[in-house]
């Protein structure tokens, strides 16, 4: 029987978007502009295409307006930094996401840096990292932002502990790395190189999955009573802990579906209101 601690994304996820649409409703009636989220979507890849709707789907719930670009496969790198720079530009549009993967022939980092730091509510941007690495304002990376806030809600204290992330993606395992350490945690980045990986994990204090294969870490790789972040997602709902045996050591865990994900839409949602208000001047 599992002894962990269910850490519930999805009821997190819905009280921060009920107050997102709260700040969004006051935003539009001292403005009379509505905050509004431009998503792009290069091609028609069947889990992107999804995402994206659930994206504008919530964007409805929150009070925000969703305006899609959809983009033929065939679109050059110079095409898309051309529709971002343009959203950039527009004053209607006060936050930016383009849906990744952009496919292999597109230099997705030149992608990146077209959208404006000001509308860059994805987190995706240098300047965003850097801000985010140096505690300035500014949008963190969505998934590692919703990460902090489950354990900010769960009561985790980080100061001192040694945290082990296993992952170094640009909008995941870097840029979470860098919030725990912003907590004072003691940070270990593993990665496809990393020796004798299950041991090092078994120092963690907090464990953040972040990998992307499938139940990577065992029940076996958990020091008993860690907390253990799961942001992975693969096919058939499986994340990159082997949740079963995982929950049997850990005093917190997140569930796979219904942990980080939800709580990934309801930081863009929550950054894009702010994007807004700042653009707004309120």
């Amino acid at each position: 029987m599992s002894q962990a601690r269910l850490m519930d994304g999805t009821a997190l996820a819905r009280r921060i978007v009920e107050q997102t649409a709260r700040r969004a409703a006051e935003l539009t009636d001292r403005t009379g502009t509505a905050p509004c989220l431009a998503t792009v979507l290069v091609g028609a890849d069947p889990a992107s295409v999804t995402y994206v709707r659930m994206k504008q789907n919530r964007c409805r719930t929150a009070g925000i307006v969703s305006r899609h670009v959809e983009l033929p496969a065939e679109t050059t790198t110079e095409e898309l930094v051309g529709t971002l720079r343009t959203l950039s530009q527009d004053p209607a549009v006060h936050g930016i996401l383009l849906q990744h993967p952009v496919g292999e022939h597109i230099d997705e980092r030149a992608a990146f840096e077209a959208i404006a730091p000001e509308k860059d509510v994805d987190g995706v941007t240098f300047a965003s990292f850097a801000t985010m690495s140096f505690g300035g304002p500014g949008f963190v990376s969505c998934t590692p932002g919703g990460i902090l806030r489950l354990l900010d809600a769960y009561d985790v204290d980080l100061a001192g502990k040694r945290a082990v992330v296993v992952g170094r993606s640009a909008i995941l395992g870097k840029p979470v790395g860098m919030l725990l350490l912003g907590r004072d945690a003691t940070v270990t980045y593993c990665h496809s190189r990393t020796r004798d990986l299950s041991a090092v994990v078994r120092e963690a204090d907090v464990v953040v999955a972040a990998v992307g294969r499938p139940r990577l870490i065992k029940g076996g790789d958990v020091k008993p009573g860690a907390v253990v972040i799961d942001a992975g997602y693969n096919p058939g709902n499986v994340g990159d802990v082997d949740f079963e045996s995982a929950a049997e050591r850990a005093s917190l865990i997140t569930p796979v579906p219904g942990g980080v994900g939800p709580m990934t839409i309801a930081t863009l949602l929550e950054q894009t209101v702010a994007a807004a208000a700042r653009q707004l001047g309120v």
